[in-house]
């Protein structure tokens, strides 16, 4: 089907299409485009999604059989069911490669908070946190029929994204594979560090909760009001990675104070023990961040997009202020800086 004939399966006869505009991409396989709408009972917009010809392969590494439901779709059904604020799907047309879903609009929270005032940030990352931990409780266990029943973060993904780290964030970079001595040293503390993350308390995972994807869609220019999007990599995984994923947001950088006052709303929230929740966050800290610090690698020299290069330093940077305040694991740092004395040394 063309656009326009989307656009009337979705909403009838009478919906005209009057103007097509090119979105954002991001790092997705995916297009996006924002359709501008006329006719009676139609919504003024609404975001045409352009799939991929594999649709139903994630760009992230997942494990298990390749999905019999789109995972968009799929993840926003149980979502929306739960009562969390995701975008609506006006028409379902995979197998024409396209799926028609309510615009919401154009600022996310990487936007709004731009520019804004220390307690202003702090109010916004404070609702980000309030939602999340809400998403966690109501999506806990994982709804029946949700894909992320069948999907977790395991040993063998979370050891995939630390080799990520190691083959784009270090031998890319540096234009050569380890030596072996360096590789074996880094191969044991990676294994060691995959182990204590797999084996920490689960919880549902959306996988990229941050400021780029949490949308302000509140009806005046003061309302607090968030939603999320691009959650189609939900899976379970350790309870606090989405806390990771959104105070040590690679395109945002949170006061070591406010960070502290959201991890400890957070663990309010969610009845989770404050000192349970920081350990949690900083081991996971370390494996997310190495793994994003490559993953901008390879955006870049695989995808041909280095919009995300200045975020390779931010990533690394996470962790070395991490480890630093990390008990333990010595025979980690000790191998990172040696394989990588660029970022670890």
């Amino acid at each position: 089907m063309d656009t326009q004939q989307l656009v009337r399966a979705a909403f009838g006869p009478q919906a005209e299409l009057t103007k097509e505009e090119g979105m954002e991409k991001g790092a997705s396989s995916r297009r996006y485009r924002r359709l501008h709408l006329a006719g009676d009972g139609v919504p003024s917009s609404a975001v045409l999604m352009e799939l991929p010809d594999e649709a139903m392969k994630s760009d992230e590494q997942t494990a298990g059989s390749v999905p019999g439901e789109l995972p968009f779709i799929n993840m926003q059904k149980a979502m929306a069911a739960c009562g969390l604020p995701v975008p609506r799907v006006y028409l379902d047309a995979v197998r024409d490669g396209a799926v028609l879903l309510e615009d919401l609009g154009v600022e996310t929270l990487n936007a709004r908070i731009a520019g804004r005032s220390a307690e202003e940030v702090e109010d916004w990352y404070a609702e980000a946190a309030d939602l999340l931990a809400r998403m966690h409780q109501s999506m806990w266990p994982v709804p029946a029929g949700c894909q992320a029943q069948e999907r977790e973060f395991d040993f063998s993904l979370l050891r995939w994204e630390l080799d990520h780290y190691r083959e784009w964030g270090i031998e890319a970079l540096r234009g050569q594979p380890l030596a072996t001595p360096e590789r074996e040293a880094l191969d044991g503390a990676f294994d060691e560090l995959a182990r204590e993350v797999a084996a920490l308390p689960r919880g549902f995972v959306h996988r990229d909760y941050q400021s780029r994807n949490l949308m302000v869609t509140g009806p005046t220019p003061r309302a607090r009001h968030l939603s999320i999007i691009d959650f189609q990599d939900g899976l379970q995984g350790p309870r606090v990675y989405d806390l990771v994923a959104l105070l040590n947001d690679s395109y945002v950088d949170l006061p070591p104070d406010v960070q502290s006052r959201v991890i400890e709303r957070y663990a309010r929230r969610t009845r989770i023990p404050r000192g349970e929740v920081q350990y949690e966050f900083d081991i996971i800290t370390v494996q997310r961040k190495l793994k994003d610090g490559g993953r901008f690698v390879f955006i870049d020299r695989v995808k041909g997009d280095p919009s995300y290069l200045p975020f390779v330093e931010k990533s690394f940077l996470r962790v070395r202020r991490v480890l630093e305040r990390l008990p333990g694991h010595g025979e980690l740092k000790s191998a990172l800086a040696a394989a990588d004395p660029v970022h670890f040394g």
